[in-house]
């Protein structure tokens, strides 16, 4: 049967489903394939941050999971979420706060004073340039010099302290892919099941989860978050500011569009200037050229003129052979 979900995509949404413990171990659990014995919301002063230039909802959880040998270790688990594309910068500043929150460093254990370790994790509401996988994990990895993989020592307190693995979710990536537990627990983010016109509402199959009772948990908070009234209102708030974040970027885009058409002619105009210049630079050379042969042939004449003249030849010959006037004869020898 299909029902309708309020899109968690919306930040006051995803907080409300967050809030539920139960979902967040369960989100957690699919996202570090690991049993989350324990998890709390940890205090968090920049949740959901400045809204004038972008929407990164951020939340951190101190997480107990269980490790393979039975024990447990306790992480942080640094959760932001956006829906536009973003600077990354933006992620490393709220990552170096949490590096420097004396409240993530562990106390009165044999760890005394090292860094809880970190993992990040990215809800991104557009695609990471050409990769595919929806779920991208990056995990660091402890090398010698060789690039050989250390393993003697390795996990240690004091390296984790230093370093941290992320995930990197993308949710336009998801579209119907479910081949596991992690995606079957995003499925409730697929953007692909939005109904249409309303973009404040998922449909989902509900007969996919039979039996799967933590899938159903998330899909009735989900369904009580759809008719909740001050949750429709905060949405409505979110698709407000994203419609002016999108008109604002709109009219950038055409702006910036503008002015490249803009220098673009100007750029062309300069070329044309630029030939200009150069071609009469050119016809500048020409014509000193021209002037330099026309006094060279004055000089030539002058100098035929002064021979003839003082050969004894009268000025009246020298006219008749050189076609220059007496008076012009008369002014080359004065000259």
């Amino acid at each position: 049967m299909m029902v309708n979900i309020a899109n968690p995509i919306y930040d006051s949404v995803f907080k409300y489903l967050m809030e539920d413990e139960r979902i967040a171990k369960t989100l957690i659990s699919a996202l570090l394939k690991k049993e989350v014995v324990e998890v709390d919301m940890r205090r968090n002063e920049y949740t959901n941050g400045n809204r004038d230039k972008i929407s990164m909802f951020r939340i951190d959880f101190g997480a107990r999971i269980k490790e393979d040998d039975g024990s447990t270790k306790l992480v942080l688990i640094e959760l932001q979420k956006t829906w536009l594309e973003t600077e990354t910068l933006r992620f490393r500043q709220y990552l170096g706060a949490q590096y420097a929150n004396p409240e993530n460093i562990l106390k009165d254990c044999e760890n005394d004073g090292y860094g809880i370790p970190m993992i990040a994790v990215y809800l991104l509401g557009h695609k990471v340039g050409d990769i595919e996988e929806p779920v991208l994990y990056v995990k660091h990895k402890a090398l010698d010099y060789d690039g050989n993989h250390v393993t003697k020592g390795i996990p240690d307190p004091f390296v984790d302290s230093l370093t941290h693995d992320s995930i990197i979710v993308q949710i336009p990536r998801l579209r119907g892919h479910v081949n596991n537990r992690l995606d079957e627990v995003l499925s409730v983010f697929d953007q692909s099941q939005r109904e249409v016109g309303n973009h404040q509402v998922l449909s989902v199959d509900e007969d996919k989860f039979n039996g799967d009772m933590e899938m159903m948990h998330i899909l009735h908070r989900l369904i009580t978050a759809a008719s909740d009234s001050k949750l429709r209102q905060d949405m409505n708030v979110e698709d407000e500011f994203f419609s002016a974040i999108e008109n604002r970027d709109t009219a950038i885009l055409q702006r910036d569009k503008k002015i490249a058409m803009q220098d673009e002619t100007i750029s062309k105009q300069g070329e044309t200037i630029s030939k200009q210049d150069e071609t009469i630079s050119k016809q500048g050379e020409t014509i000193s050229k021209q002037g330099e042969t026309i006094a060279a042939q004055k000089e030539q004449i002058l100098s035929m003129v002064k021979g003839m003249f003082n050969s004894g030849m009268p000025k009246e010959q020298i006219a008749d052979i050189t076609k220059l006037s007496t008076d012009e004869i008369e002014r080359l020898l004065n000259s």
